[in-house]
């Protein structure tokens, strides 16, 4: 997967510019290098599976400071499309409810008396 990397880095002298590009360009998989920004201190390395954090790493043993600013995808390559989103129609099916079953009760009147006699 290409992908395009921004660091920001602090150049002091003239050998400076040529020693950060010559490191980004040893990195395996680096494609292009190039400086941008108003006072080109960017570094922009294109290419495909590097490794950002030894990339930085070696810039900052080596110039003394360096910031990772972007890891993405490179602007001239496509990004994914979107796919139509297809709506199937729902079919309902009927639900037919049980009939609920009737409950039955004994009512007890308030007038029962009992037997007179305890015996029987």
């Amino acid at each position: 997967m290409k992908q395009k990397i921004v660091i920001k880095v602090t150049l002091t002298g003239n050998k400076s510019r040529p020693k950060a590009m010559k490191i980004a360009v040893s990195q395996p998989g680096v494609e292009s290098v190039a400086f941008q920004g108003a006072e080109k201190e960017q570094l922009v390395v294109i290419g495909d599976g590097i490794d950002s954090i030894v990339l930085i790493t070696l810039l900052r043993k080596s110039l003394g400071y360096a910031d990772l600013l972007t890891v993405g995808a490179p602007d001239g390559e496509k990004k994914e499309e979107k796919k139509e989103l297809v709506i199937h129609p729902v079919s309902w099916s009927t639900i037919y409810q049980d009939v609920q079953p009737y409950y039955t009760y004994q009512e007890r009147s308030c007038n029962y008396q009992e037997p007179s006699c305890t015996i029987m």
